[in-house]
């Protein structure tokens, strides 16, 4: 089989395109031939060696994707070779022809998406569910600020926060992502390369300041964004797109009573299986009712990986990078 493999740390470009020996599927295991995997920010950090869990070196980055099961391992009673399915692979391996999953990790194809659109939801979709139901208890009519508004989790946010009666303040870096930030529903955005993000925000609340803010980016804006909650707010932690792990100001936590609350949906996932594939239904539901669209926004050949990765770590993104098994 194809396969994208990392041999050395290093940024995504010195990844490189081999053939590799098929996996077998050992117990509770299933073999899927993989028709298309999604490309995630922590895709880059794991090849970097900079993510919190470290694989070493050579190994298969990707965490998930769709395709067909090939073969099943002993004990396997979910799915049966022929079905269409999504997998996570916390040990990677999605970037390749066959991906070797847990059958626990695995559902099948949700009703109404293809091979790409399933390969960009169980991680982004995930997170943002997980993150507003669970973790922020996200309210009808609170107001939510998206930082990082059009990239893959940022438009996940953007889309539930809408289902779940919420106002949306979209935050980015241009007015072309800020516009389509407004196509998946934001009420509201900020260029915060522009104007000033506490400014915006105290405009647009009527100096209430919002009551969760949604941060995949970290960086220079968190001050700016703890600044800007709501008495009693919830501040989100997801990621740190721009590179940046910032340090938190306790202080203005204390004057407005409020608490940061880390995210990390895998982890979550694996120790609540039975809450997972609630949220799971739940999306399923949201998606046949229209509230909820995978929108994927480019794709690339595995052939063509460092194009895809570019539009990763250059944050281009504007929805999901897709990359196809071609």
């Amino acid at each position: 089989m194809w396969a994208l493999v990392c041999k050395k740390y290093g940024p995504p470009s010195d990844l490189s395109l081999e053939i590799k020996d098929d996996p077998l599927p050992l117990k509770g295991q299933i073999l899927v031939d993989v028709k298309a995997a999604g490309i995630n920010f922590p895709d880059v950090l794991a090849v970097e060696g900079k993510y919190q869990v470290k694989t070493e070196p050579p190994f298969i980055p990707g965490n998930e994707a769709s395709g067909i099961v090939n073969e099943v391992g002993e004990g396997v009673t979910r799915f049966k070779p022929g079905d269409k399915v999504i997998t996570m692979s916390t040990a990677g391996g999605a970037f390749a022809e066959r991906l070797i999953a847990d059958e626990n990790s695995s559902i099948p194809l949700l009703t109404g998406l293809n091979y790409a659109q399933g390969a960009g939801f169980m991680v982004t979709y995930g997170t943002s569910y997980h993150a507003l139901k669970q973790v922020a208890n996200l309210k009808k009519n609170e107001t939510i600020l998206v930082l990082g508004a059009a990239g893959g989790v940022g438009v996940t946010a953007i889309e539930i926060a809408k289902s779940m009666g919420a106002k949306v303040i979209a935050a980015a870096s241009t007015e072309e992502k800020l516009a389509f930030a407004e196509t998946i529903g934001a009420d509201e955005t900020i260029n915060y390369t522009e104007s000033s993000l506490r400014d915006r925000v105290k405009d647009l609340t009527n100096g209430q300041g919002v009551d969760v803010v949604y941060d995949p980016v970290g960086g220079d804006l968190t001050e700016a964004a703890l600044r800007s909650m709501a008495w009693q707010g919830r501040y989100l932690v997801v990621g740190f797109a721009s590179g940046d792990i910032p340090k938190l100001a306790a202080n203005i936590l204390l004057l407005k009573e409020a608490s940061v609350m880390g995210v990390w949906w895998g982890t979550w996932a694996a120790k609540n299986p039975s809450l997972h594939i609630q949220n799971i239904k739940e999306m399923e539901h949201l998606i046949g009712s229209g509230k909820l669209s995978p929108r994927i926004t480019e794709q690339f050949s595995i052939k063509d990986y460092k194009s895809a990765f570019k539009v990763i770590t250059e944050r281009r993104a504007k929805g999901k990078v897709i990359l196809t098994m071609e």
